[in-house]
């Protein structure tokens, strides 16, 4: 298994398996938000191939085996993530062209992901952000996840990052593996509209690396 970067003509080939793992970080809260699959299979998959996005190939590192796509880590500086949740916009025009969403419920979906949004508090501009950690069902188990997070741990301690952020919903199974690496929770935050259609708690944990 090797950990890579890789240039957007291959991310072309991965991108229905990066869409599927990125699903899996948050189902609940991506079903609120999107309504459906096809919305937010369209929307990830377009923002994996393009440069600067909140799901953009060009942040993430993958692991792999020869051709096959095992897992991945979307990450960055955490300011980063306000502005590049913004560049999702430009991108939600040509879904609408295709016919996969409607006017009004690409409205829905924006205050949605607006009410959502009050899950996730402020980032430091001293914080590495992991925006997505996963690993293929079929594969857990077999230390991929631990390996993309130390590559990451490692990456974000050579840069000069004081500490390493991500937020997670609390019934997530992936909460003890963190904490296994030493994060803590900082906050713990329930929004309360998305609360009643069934998105759990967030936690935002943290790992120092003073």
């Amino acid at each position: 298994m090797d950990i890579v970067t890789v240039d957007r003509d291959r991310a072309a080939q991965f991108t229905d398996e990066v869409v599927e793992l990125a699903y899996a970080t948050g189902p609940a809260t991506y079903d609120y938000q999107f309504g459906s699959r096809a919305a937010f299979d369209r929307l990830v998959g377009d923002s994996w191939l393009a440069e600067g996005t909140l799901y953009g190939y060009d942040e993430t590192m993958l692991a792999v085996e020869g051709d096959d796509l095992l897992g991945i880590e979307i990450g960055f500086s955490g300011p980063e993530f306000d502005r590049r949740k913004k560049t999702l916009r430009p991108l939600w025009q040509p879904i609408l062209d295709d016919g996969v969403v409607t006017h009004d419920e690409l409205a829905e979906i924006g205050r949605r992901s607006y009410l959502a949004g009050y899950l996730n508090v402020v980032i430091p501009s001293s914080a590495y952000y992991i925006h997505a950690l996963a690993v293929r069902p079929d594969r857990h188990g077999q230390g991929i996840g631990a390996a993309l997070m130390k590559d990451a741990i490692e990456r974000a301690t050579d840069e000069g990052y004081r500490v390493v952020h991500l937020d997670v919903l609390s019934d997530n199974p992936a909460v003890k593996f963190y904490e296994a690496f030493g994060y803590e929770a900082l906050a713990q935050t329930v929004a309360p509209i998305p609360h009643s259609h069934g998105v759990p708690m967030e936690q935002r944990m943290a790992l120092d690396l003073r």
